[in-house]
């Protein structure tokens, strides 16, 4: 037999027959059993010659039997094929059968995954080696489809691993349920937003879960139709629903459902937003716009105010001097009842003072002035706004209490400010009784002094319905009303709120201790100088004026140019009317500048005050120190603005013959301080 080296160092010659020296019959088992090999079979002798092969292997080598019969195995198959083979040869003499497995490069044959066995081959047990018989089967197909499925399941499992790292890490709860609408996942977020741990609601109805109980039928409707049907109004689509937490709050949520089907198993993935912040963010927003909308409310309110407020005043001031001057000339008749007529005076000159004085607090609020305090008796102040209101109290069946100490000390207050407070409390507490109805009907109000906290506290208190606590938040808010339409426009607090918060003191609601609301007012407790010391500057009276001055009026009413002129001229000085910018620098230079004093208007046409008193300064320097102007727009921007600028004296309108005569003293007296 040759060795391992023979089969190493070439090729043998080719031996003629398909078996060579076999005898027929054993020949004829060896054909017979390689036809029956499921694989490629070839029987080589001791010298590795193939002598015999099934048709499968004559396939696979694309060879004949007569071809392949006489040569060399290696021939046939090439170094690579035989490798494993070559490896054991040893073996193989030894009479071992050698078996292995693997990928095997066949060249042009291309590379084949083989299980192969080579079996050594004797006539009988004890004889020699007489050949090998070689059976390889051809595993290639099923091992490309083994990796291929390998591959499959790895590329799966890193699937769900990234599909389970991404749900895990989601923002937004996810909740998967089966057709049955139990639960098969709910990730993180899930269990923050409902508050439930994982493990406890994995197998259990959705519906028992976060489903609100007035839903869950509706839901299980729906999921009955899509697994009958397919068809689904919910699916892909954003929807707002309200959902249950484990506390038993219903919430607001956004819900997105998808069809998650996987290996015939129907799944149906929620992707779950908890929109509470959001909501609360959208209702401050809405809220935070509300208030802006309000603010530019008042803001236009408060630009129309300063518009109207030099057109009102105007008719005030001539309501108020003639007035004054009617009063004045009653005095001086001895005509039947002119005591019942000076009265009349007083009584009209009262009510146009506070009509003016409204509309300076209106207008103080529109713009933030701030508030003028002199020395008041708050009690004082009460009284007036119930006198008031004391016919309509009385007529609305209305009883009202008082309750205040008798040695209630004078306190630093804008009078106007904190009456049309009280008379906004008042009011409100007289409308809530009269809308709610019943009989004994009240109002208490009460002022009591903490010297030790500092604070003066003034209630109103009614025994009405009250204020209910779903609006108490907003009672306070500019334009928010409760009262019906055309009884309210919803400022009254807002203002109020705005007046003694400007006098740094706070109004807030409570309940009355007799049902009810109660409004208590907190200033801090700052008396006044004791003995009617005005807090601010005030000009002296002035004695008569001589009539060598000489007055210079401008202003485009030429009622209360007349007006002026007539106070003016009573009390001894000499007058020039003007009705505009442009008239006044004519009668100026006319005069050649020779005039005491200058009062005038700031809004005209043709001219207004500011373009004029820049004239002034250019043209007659000295004559600009003794300019004053009369205005009922001094909170307007324009007004504002310019006499802060130059710090000329101004009169307000409307105004009093005394306060006329007052200011054409500090104007035309040569030490004045200007």
């Amino acid at each position: 037999m040759n060795s391992s080296s023979e089969l190493r160092e070439g090729e043998p010659e080719r031996a003629s027959g398909c078996l060579g020296a076999f005898e027929p019959s054993e020949a004829q088992l060896l054909q017979t059993a390689f036809s029956s090999v499921l694989g490629r079979a070839v029987f080589v002798d001791a010298a590795y010659v193939c002598r015999c092969a099934n048709q499968e292997f004559l396939d696979f080598v694309g060879l004949t039997e007569a071809q392949l019969v006489g040569r060399s195995i290696r021939a046939v198959l090439g170094d690579a094929a035989l490798g494993p083979g070559l490896a054991q040869v040893d073996r193989l003499h030894r009479g071992e059968a050698i078996r292995w497995e693997g990928w095997v490069d066949y060249g042009s044959r291309g590379r084949r995954y083989v299980q192969e066995t080579v079996t050594p081959y004797r006539r009988t047990a004890d004889s020699a080696i007489v050949g090998f018989i070689g059976i390889a089967r051809d595993l290639t197909d099923l091992k490309l489809r083994e990796q291929e499925l390998a591959e499959q399941v790895a590329l799966q499992k890193a699937t769900e691993a990234h599909h389970a790292a991404v749900v895990r890490a989601a923002l937004d709860g996810v909740v998967v349920i089966d057709g049955d609408g139990l639960v098969v996942d709910f990730n993180p977020a899930a269990e923050t937003i409902f508050g439930y741990c994982r493990d406890a609601v994995i197998g259990r109805p959705i519906a028992d879960l976060i489903i609100p109980p007035e839903h869950r039928a509706a839901h299980q409707r729906g999921l009955k139709s899509l697994l009958m049907t397919g068809a689904s109004r919910v699916l892909g689509k954003r929807l707002e629903l309200p959902a249950l937490l484990s506390t038993g709050e219903t919430i607001p949520i956004e819900l997105t459902i998808t069809d998650v089907t996987l290996v015939g198993r129907r799944l149906f993935a929620a992707h779950i937003r908890d929109l509470r912040a959001a909501k609360r963010a959208e209702a401050e927003i809405r809220a935070q716009r509300n208030a802006l909308y309000q603010k530019e409310k008042l803001a236009a309110l408060g630009s129309l105010l300063a518009g109207v407020a030099h057109e009102l005043n105007n008719p005030l001031s001539i309501v108020t001097g003639q007035t004054m001057m009617l009063r004045e000339a009653m005095e001086n008749l001895a005509v039947a009842d002119s005591d019942d007529l000076t009265r009349r005076c007083d009584r009209i000159a009262t009510a146009a003072d506070r009509c003016a004085r409204i509309v300076r607090s209106f207008l103080a609020i529109a713009r933030q002035r701030e508030a003028e305090r002199t020395p008041t008796r708050l009690e004082a102040v009460v009284e007036e706004a119930l006198e008031l209101l004391a016919y309509t109290m009385c007529a609305s069946g209305i009883a009202i209490e008082r309750d205040w100490p008798e040695d209630l000390p004078k306190l630093l207050l804008d009078q106007n400010q904190i009456h049309q407070v009280v008379l906004n409390l008042l009011v409100n507490a007289q409308q809530a009784l009269e809308q709610a109805g019943g009989e004994d009907r009240k109002i208490i109000v009460r002022i009591a002094v903490d010297r030790q906290a500092g604070s003066v506290s003034l209630s109103v208190d009614d025994n009405g319905p009250g204020v209910p606590e779903a609006i108490r938040g907003r009672i306070f808010d500019p334009f928010f009303t409760t009262k019906p339409q055309g009884a309210g426009t919803g400022i009254g607090l807002a203002v109020s709120r705005g007046l003694v918060e400007a006098h740094g003191g706070s109004l807030r609601l409570d309940d009355a201790p007799e049902g009810g609301a109660r409004f208590t007012l907190l200033l801090p407790y700052e008396p006044a100088l004791q003995g009617g010391e005005a807090i601010r500057e005030t000009l002296a009276p002035a004695a008569r004026a001589m009539p060598a001055y000489h007055v210079l009026i401008v202003d485009d009413d030429a009622a209360i140019a007349e007006l002026l002129a007539e106070v003016a001229g009573r009390i001894g000085y000499v007058t020039t009317r003007a009705q505009n910018g442009e008239d006044a620098k004519a009668k100026i230079e006319t005069w050649g500048g020779r005039f005491d004093a200058i009062l005038c208007d700031i809004r005209m046409p043709s001219g207004d005050g500011p373009a004029f008193y820049d004239w002034l300064r250019e043209q007659y320097a000295p004559l600009a120190d003794r300019v004053g102007f009369v205005t009922g727009d001094t909170l307007g921007p324009l007004a504002g603005r310019f006499l802060a600028d130059s710090g000329c004296p101004v009169l307000e309108k409307p105004f009093s013959p005394e306060e006329i005569r007052t200011f054409l003293a500090h104007l035309t007296n040569p030490g004045r301080d200007t």
